[in-house]
């Protein structure tokens, strides 16, 4: 269980590592709309860029007032912290992220970059013939770069490995729904986080060691009061560490770094560019595309559900405009079910001391309730 959060810590060197041992290439990418199985198919390790709590000393000249996520990347890629990194891609998804992108560009002289980009009405008629033909324009440009072709064979093989990881992290994340579950929200944050940095081939092998392993594990001692996470993007998993030292536990998230990266699979069908444009048109998204208001709502009721939430924390970075705009959605469809929540804005570059005092104030309201 440790070994995720080992990765996690040390991901930069795992991935010079990875280089080092395969010979192969490293492509950075920002959002969870990046379709990693053609990097994957054309033998790249694809890379999350997350952010740290660290003093920000540069990024104020490229974008103030951004989301503390976006300008710690800034910072880190200034730094040289990234520069293992030989290619950079972008999917639209964040207009924050997009600055980071383009300022990451300034310090980073890698001889690849690559802007996908995805509709954010995923639900119109021609939206899928165009997601698809930003995948071909993908593939090509990693075609020239790499002068690797990416087969359909080699497609097919990217997709059956991020399928398998998909389908095994929803299967450990399904052990959550127990009364005592086995692991803990920190523990299922970090193993999601490590895959987005991480050999898929090899999480897999370590997956399928945890879920022979989880049953034989215990359970926890007190679970206690049962939270559901949604909001901003988490590049760690310290508000879940926050959370669960207060005595509750994490049981379930909605978060484009946590479930929703994973949720949904690939389709199998001929046209393998086709089926990847369909899932990452299909998947839980982000507040800034369309279909939010369509099937969001749904989503978070099935999951509270199906978990058995007692309370949710809506947990937004300060200055993430795409989220804030979201919140009045979730207020709505938390109230609508009668479901405690607590809106949580953050700022992750300062002292936590604040964030775990509301936090607990919130967890004690939720087990007086379930006391009277």
């Amino acid at each position: 269980m440790q070994r995720f959060g080992e990765i996690l810590k040390n991901r930069h060197q795992y991935a010079r590592d990875w280089k080092a041992k395969t010979g192969g290439k490293v492509l950075g990418y920002f959002e969870p709309y990046m379709p990693e199985e053609v990097a994957y198919a054309a033998g790249l390790l694809p890379v999350r860029l997350l952010s740290e709590h660290e003093p920000d000393d540069i990024s104020d000249r490229h974008m103030y007032g951004n989301c503390a996520c976006s300008r710690d990347i800034i910072n880190q890629v200034a730094k040289g912290r990234y520069d293992y990194l030989e290619g950079l891609c972008y999917a639209e998804a964040c207009q924050w992220m997009r600055n980071a992108f383009a300022s990451s560009l300034r310090y980073m002289k890698s001889p690849y970059n690559h802007y996908v980009f995805v509709p954010d009405y995923v639900d119109g008629p021609r939206s899928p013939v165009f997601m698809r033909s930003e995948l071909a324009s993908f593939k090509k440009s990693l075609e020239e770069w790499t002068g690797k072709t990416i087969t359909d064979e080699s497609l097919d093989h990217a997709i059956d490995v991020y399928n398998t990881n998909r389908r095994l992290m929803r299967q450990i994340y399904e052990l959550r729904r127990a009364e005592n579950p086995p692991l803990s929200g920190t523990e299922a944050m970090e193993m999601v986080l490590a895959s987005q940095v991480m050999d898929k081939e090899e999480q897999n092998h370590l997956l399928k060691e945890m879920l022979e392993e989880l049953p034989e594990r215990g359970t926890q001692n007190n679970t206690g009061v049962r939270l559901m996470l949604v909001g901003s993007p988490a590049s760690d998993s310290e508000l879940e560490r926050l959370i669960e030292s207060l005595g509750a536990t994490v049981v379930i998230d909605e978060l484009c770094t946590g479930s929703a990266y994973f949720w949904n699979e690939v389709i199998p069908q001929k046209d393998r560019l086709m089926a990847i444009a369909l899932r990452y048109l299909d998947k839980p998204h982000c507040a800034l595309k369309d279909n939010n208001y369509r099937r969001r709502p749904a989503h978070i009721r099935q999951l509270l559900e199906a978990y058995n939430a007692h309370g949710v924390i809506i947990s937004k970075q300060i200055y993430c405009h795409n989220h804030g705009a979201d919140v009045p959605m979730v207020w709505t469809t938390l109230r609508e079910r009668y479901v405690p929540f607590h809106y949580l804005e953050r700022d992750t570059r300062l002292p936590v001391g604040e964030t775990l005092t509301r936090i607990e104030a919130f967890i004690n309201v939720l087990q007086g309730e379930r006391v009277a």
